[in-house]
């Protein structure tokens, strides 16, 4: 049974970088209008642990277009966790997202109700970390037309698969290890038509231990994301600095 649990996967690694890699390839053949965009992104994520078994998940972001000279969307999330054991995880919670308009002169600004419903595994393969998140979003939007609030609401329906890893380089934990992630997203609703596929997220970069309770990772990502109309895609670089908070608040309570 130990040697079948890597080899699925193995199975599973190598079909979903070959299903991001034909995603991002096919799609960009297909394309007609390509934005190519350089961005930032800043979160802070935490998981709070209260007990053996529940946590508190709160995570902000800031991602901002051309670098850093002009605002994309803040983003802020909260939810509880149920941890069945150290590996297997089950959550669902809510966040709000606020997007701002990339049209010259355009000033109003769109905010997004989302609640969401996840499932994390973690395990190991030869002394890589290997992480699969998948998340189911319900989504309602404010639609924007010529600078102003519709009055009406885009609802979609989300489903983002993640398979992520972090690679030992070096024998000392002191030193960063190589992280590489993966994550493709599907959507439905009414007026999703052209673009059941969403986005693809493919990260390279570096994982580092601050401290016990404390990691980063930096590095690059590209973000291919199909728009509404099916012709329209935007091609974003983007520099990513995500920081992960763990702190255990049972102890510190007991304590």
């Amino acid at each position: 049974m130990k040697n079948l649990i890597p080899a699925a996967l193995l199975r599973v690694v190598i079909v979903v970088f070959f299903t991001g890699s034909f995603s991002l390839s096919s799609q960009a053949q297909a394309a007609r209008q390509v934005n190519h965009q350089f961005q930032s992104w800043l979160s802070v994520n935490t998981t709070a642990h209260i007990n053996d078994h529940w946590s508190i998940l709160a995570d902000a972001h800031i991602r901002r277009n051309h670098f850093m000279a002009d605002n994309g969307f803040e983003f802020v999330r909260t939810g509880i966790q149920y941890n069945v054991d150290k590996n297997l995880s089950f959550a669902a919670g809510y966040g709000h997202m606020w997007v701002h308009p990339t049209t010259a002169g355009w000033k109003t600004v769109s905010n997004e109700n989302r609640i969401y419903q996840q499932a994390i595994l973690l395990s190991k393969f030869h002394g890589i970390s290997i992480m699969q998140r998948l998340r189911n979003e319900q989504r309602w939007q404010q639609k924007i037309t010529a600078d102003k609030f519709t009055g009406d609401l885009r609802f979609t329906n989300r489903l983002r698969y993640l398979l992520s890893f972090t690679i030992p380089v070096f024998r000392s934990n002191k030193l960063p290890a190589l992280c590489m992630a993966d994550e493709i997203a599907l959507h439905a609703g009414k007026e999703v038509v052209y673009n059941t596929f969403d986005q693809n997220r493919l990260f390279i970069g570096i994982r580092e231990k601050v401290s016990k309770d404390l990691s980063f990772d930096t590095g690059y990502m590209v973000v291919y994301q199909q728009k509404y109309s099916g012709y329209q895609y935007d091609l974003n670089n983007t520099f990513r600095l995500f920081f992960y908070y763990t702190p255990d608040l049972g102890k510190k309570h007991k304590g």
